[in-house]
């Protein structure tokens, strides 16, 4: 009994001291706005003792000793360390700081494969909501990634949402785009037409750009980078947003949106609707488009969630063509202006283009999260989306002119003369009546003013019939229906090795035809290219505004077509697998794809409906890859990184069916992609950078490039089995000079070139053969992006809620497109197709205002002036035509004037009010 009660003594001395040696830590985590942050990690500093503030930013930690420090994290916010002692157990509210540099510590679960800081070893650039929000303004989308390493946007032809990007001197067609892990690349081509997304700046949490072959683990066309746009999510706080914009030319913005947060029911939904709205600051670019976006998530438990995702932007928007056919010359800008548009012109007194875009492609996708239990999860989700909508431009002859022609344009002010095509078009003479041309006549059984196809001759037309003269407005449609399904398993097999595999499948029908936009005066249009329908006359026009855009269930059959209708069917399975490894300071992943793509042409109009060969079997193409890499942290400071892989990527739908045709290309093979990249990142308390190096070779690349006979006729040429060779070096750091002030720069330098010799057939516009082609390209240099690009930026907080940042980025080493010129075959083996650009720099400004109106309310001002010293340069070139080409030698900063290109943009700016509450 003795011992018994001396036993007791000692346990009950344990226990005493064990209480007296703990801490209750209480306290509460909110953001710079003091909303609550629910889910943020509240640790003991140096041990594993830490826990998570509830859906109301509270916290409860017991600490096993009398004093310490505790260090609060929460994604997208520095991490916070708050000191406790027995006597000071209630830390009261702790506020986060928003940490404008990166989301490197974010993870998301299931098909969303978002890489992280000093884990994942690719190059990797972060941009959060916070900033895309502040310093994108007017500007397009992709324009927000400007400033990391290797990348270029230019607004390109300059009209709304026509923007496009390189990574790495891979155009955009060669990087995948992922809306929470569902790929967008349009699956016929690849291109992503950013007009299709405008909204997405809206409603994105954040957006990474993986340069190179990324970590993603589906099999998808990566060549350059990927690029993982995260939408706002259902788990978002209570409240919302009204914001306004106003900008250069006409620009206006309107937007509200709202979010529930979750109920004690798990519930959440949030939904957003805005208004863009401009002239454009090029001539002649007026546009009007819309964003909605619904987002409704169900936590059924703590092992099923449901979220439900339906965006989409219908809009239209005039533009300026980037077509090699119709583009304006240098010497037209240097005559009419750097914002001067080929197509633009004024009918009956209202702005009128040649070209118009207008399109609406929402997409719908349902996402299921399963934690089947502590070590496995699957996540999948079932996705659709129904684009409707095209391009207008041209068809017709007038006079045996093309519109490309000067003629048709007033020689003082450039503008295309709509009044006296129509009045050409419907008989009353005016100025293309006589001389070069002659006035449309009525036909004579109908007496009615029909426009001819223009590759109508007159030996194709039946007694009784004559040939008409005249333009109208066509639309080019290209509409599709497409379905999808992902689903990823993820299974931790031990505490080193999670291991993940899923499927990927997709359906897909692109519906290509040309209609009638708008008869110019004419009362109909006649159209010999549909087999069934020869000489077939069609009167309908068909609306083009935003009015007709919403409805995307809209059957398509029963148009009148011209021109061409086919439709291109694809269909896709495809596997994936992925082993990540990590332990101490060593991450690393081994991953593996395979997929079969196939593809089927139907063509109504150059095929009888009788005729068998109307409809393709299925071409199948099996492709996949493989890739790994491996992350070693050396220590708190320094950590190295490299990453291999190979690709072997189906080739695109025009690569199958050759001349327009259901002409099966029977030399078609996949393209080969292998990559390699090696990097060094630092991380201190105020200085972090990241330098790597990578190179990329692409085999039996099929490819278009313009072609220019020496008849002067122009087009494209199908080119196949080209050679491309990537190298170069990235650089990007930041360091907080002072609490106050940030410096922030990037750098990289390429060395992108073609090899080996090309060979193909050209066509132009109306798909008719003009040349074929078999020139040697080695060490011709790849076009449309700068090979060196340079910037430096600071951050300064002169006082608090009140920011300037400015950004000045150079770009040198910018190549024109390979455009070639039969006229010089016999000499291009000796030359460089590729003309070298002027280097230049910009400057960009910006200044925000926080005006905090009560605890959970605010209202932000922001002025970004984007080009501020009106820098004037040429941001693309479509040809290469060298100084004395055909005997021009005018030249501007040393460019033979003929050459077909685009201005950048001048100095713009925008002012946004934003109220959250």
């Amino acid at each position: 009994m003795k011992h018994f009660k001396n036993l007791l003594f000692v346990l009950l001395f344990f226990v005493t001291a064990t209480v007296l040696g703990q801490t209750k830590l209480t306290g509460k985590v909110v953001d710079e706005t003091n909303q609550p942050l629910p889910g943020a990690s509240v640790v003991v500093k140096g041990t594993t003792n830490g826990t998570s503030t509830d859906f109301d930013g509270n916290f409860t930690l017991r600490a096993t000793t009398n004093s310490g420090t505790i260090a609060v994290s929460f994604i997208g916010y520095k991490t916070k360390e708050v000191a406790f002692s027995s006597a000071k157990a209630s830390l009261g509210t702790i506020k986060l700081e928003e940490d404008a540099n990166s989301l490197e510590e974010i993870v998301i679960k299931g098909i969303i494969d978002i890489a992280k800081d000093r884990e994942t070893p690719v190059a990797v650039s972060t941009i959060k909501a916070s900033e895309i929000q502040e310093k994108l303004g007017s500007q397009e989308f992709p324009e927000i990634l400007s400033n990391t390493p290797s990348v270029y946007a230019t607004k390109s032809g300059g009209g709304f949402g026509d923007a496009r990007i390189d990574i790495r001197g891979f155009s955009q067609e060669n990087i995948a785009v992922l809306i929470n892990g569902v790929p967008v690349n349009d699956m016929e081509n690849g291109r992503v037409f950013w007009s299709n997304w405008a909204g997405l700046a809206d409603v994105t949490t954040a957006m990474q750009v993986q340069r190179g072959l990324g970590s993603s683990k589906l099999a998808i066309s990566s060549v350059g980078g990927t690029i993982n746009i995260v939408t706002k999510t259902t788990d978002k706080k209570q409240g919302g947003t009204v914001m306004s914009s106003i900008g250069n030319d006409g620009y206006f913005k309107n937007l509200v949106s709202y979010s529930t947060g979750k109920n004690e029911n798990g519930f959440a939904a949030s939904v957003l609707l805005s208004r863009t709205a401009g002239d454009g600051y090029v001539d002649g670019t007026q546009f009007e488009g819309y964003n909605y976006f619904i987002g409704l998530g169900w936590e059924l438990n703590d092992n099923h969630d449901l979220q439900f995702l339906l965006t989409g932007a219908p809009q239209t928007h005039n533009q300026r063509t980037t077509s090699f056919f119709n583009m304006a010359t240098l010497s037209d800008y240097l005559r009419y202006g750097k914002k001067y548009n080929y197509n633009h012109g004024y009918l009956n007194g209202k702005e009128f283009n040649w070209r118009k875009n207008f399109y609406h492609k929402p997409l719908t996708s349902i996402n299921w999260n399963w934690n089947i239990n502590e070590k496995s999860s699957l996540t999948t989700s079932a996705y659709v989306s129904f684009g409707r909508g095209g391009g207008t431009g041209d068809i017709g002859r007038l006079g045996g002119n093309f519109a490309s022609s000067s003629r048709f344009r007033d020689p003082n002010t450039g503008l295309v003369q709509w009044d006296e095509i129509v009045k050409a078009n419907s008989g009353q003479g005016g100025n293309f009546a006589s001389g070069y041309s002659y006035a449309n006549s009525p036909d004579p059984t109908t007496g009615t003013f029909i426009v001819n196809d223009d590759g109508l001759r007159s030996t194709d037309i039946p007694a009784g019939l004559e040939r008409r003269n005249g333009f109208i407005r066509r639309a080019s449609v290209n509409s599709h229906n497409w379905y999808g399904l992902l689903s990823n398993y993820n299974v931790e097999l031990n505490e080193n090795l999670s291991l993940d595999f899923g499927i990927d499948l997709r359906s897909y029908r692109g519906i290509h035809y040309r209609r009638i936009d708008n008869l110019l005066g004419a009362d109909g249009y006649r159209d010999n290219d549909n087999i069934n329908k020869p000489l077939n006359t069609l009167t309908t026009e068909y609306s083009s505004d935003l009015s007709s855009q919403w409805n995307v269930f809209r059957d398509t059959d029963d148009e009148e077509k011209i021109n061409y209708h086919n439709d291109g069917k694809v269909r896709w399975f495809g596997t994936f697998t992925q082993l990540e490894y990590k332990k101490d300071n060593i991450s690393a992943f081994v991953q593996a794809a395979i997929s079969q793509q196939g593809y089927k042409r139907i063509d109504f109009f150059n095929y009888l409906d009788s005729d068998p060969a109307q409809e393709t079997n299925w071409q199948n193409f099996i492709g996949g890859n493989i890739k790994a890499g491996l992350n070693w942290n050396i220590n708190e400071v320094h950590n190295v990184f490299g990453n291999i892989g190979y690709y072997s990527k189906q080739p695109f739908f025009d690569a199958i069916f050759l001349n327009f045709r259901n002409d099966i290309n029977p030399d078609a093979v996949n393209e080969k992609v292998f990559g390699v990249e090696l990097g060094y990142g630092i991380k201190s308390e105020r200085f972090k950078a990241n330098v790597n190096v990578y190179r990329t070779q692409w085999k039996d690349r099929f490819v278009f490039f313009g072609f220019e006979n020496a008849q002067g006729e122009e087009g494209n040429a199908q080119l196949q089995g080209i050679t491309q060779l990537h190298t170069g070096a990235e650089l990007d750091f930041t360091f907080d000079v002072t609490d106050q002030v940030r410096l922030l720069g990037t750098a990289s330098v390429g060395n992108w070139r073609y090899k080996d010799r090309i060979t193909g057939t050209a066509f132009d516009d109306f798909q008719n053969p003009i040349g074929t082609i078999d020139l040697d390209v080695e060490d011709v240099k790849v076009g449309n992006s700068p090979q060196s690009i340079f910037r430096i930026g600071f951050d300064v907080k002169p006082f608090e809620n009140f920011k300037i940042d400015i950004n000045q980025r150079f770009n040198d080493r910018l190549f024109s497109a390979l455009v070639i010129d039969d006229s010089l075959s016999d000499d291009a083996t000796t030359l460089d197709p590729a003309i070298e650009l002027p280097g230049y720099s910009l400057t960009d400004l910006g200044l925000s205002y926080k005006w905090n109106l009560t605890e959970s309310q605010s209202i932000n001002f922001r002025l970004n002036v984007n080009n501020l010293f009106d820098e004037e340069y040429i941001a693309e070139s479509a040809t290469n035509y060298e100084v004395g080409r055909r005997g021009n030698f005018e030249t501007y900063r040393g460019i033979n004037t003929d050459n077909k290109l685009f201005f950048g943009f001048g100095r713009t700016w925008n002012f946004t009010a934003r109220y959250n509450f």
